[in-house]
């Protein structure tokens, strides 16, 4: 199975700065993650880790992270974690995502997302990934469950 997405992790990771450079290429390829600046802490197939600090431009008005700004952590580590672990002739979309906010999020983030069971890959199928993010103390904070909508690439003919 090879991806090009877990190919440059796996590359990038093991390099000084590699980890930060590999998160700037995500938020490049997709700019909406550039708003919180996640940091890619670990990448495997099925699972991931991504980190959020919390500073003033993902501050709410109570000066703790915005709700949404977690959500992107969710969905990045999600969305970066479902690409990587797929065959390349496989695409993505984010169907659903169900949330719950179980506690302000007062410092630093981090976001754990998992697959399990791992998809067949011989279709389309909605694959449930599982987002649980905690805070510097290792309370959960915020839990998510992001359906990911997955098919085949159409054959260019």
């Amino acid at each position: 199975m090879s991806n090009s997405t877990m190919q440059h992790w796996q590359r990038l990771s093991k390099r000084p700065a590699g980890k930060w450079l590999f998160s700037k290429i995500v938020c490049l390829t997709t700019p909406y993650f550039s708003s919180i600046g996640p940091r890619f802490v670990e990448l495997e197939r099925f699972r991931s880790v991504v980190t959020l600090r919390k500073r003033r431009k993902v501050h709410n008005h109570l000066g703790t992270v915005h709700a949404i700004a977690v959500c992107n952590l969710a969905e990045a580590a999600a969305g970066v974690m479902t690409h990587a672990s797929m065959p390349s002739n496989y695409r993505w979309i984010p169907k659903r995502m169900s949330v719950e906010y179980l506690l302000k999020a007062e410092t630093d983030l981090k976001a754990v997302a998992v697959i399990d069971p791992p998809p067949a890959f011989d279709g389309p199928e909605d694959v449930p990934v599982k987002v649980s993010v905690t805070d510097t103390a290792d309370q959960v904070v915020f839990t998510a469950v992001i359906t990911m909508y997955i098919t085949p690439r159409k054959s260019e003919a």
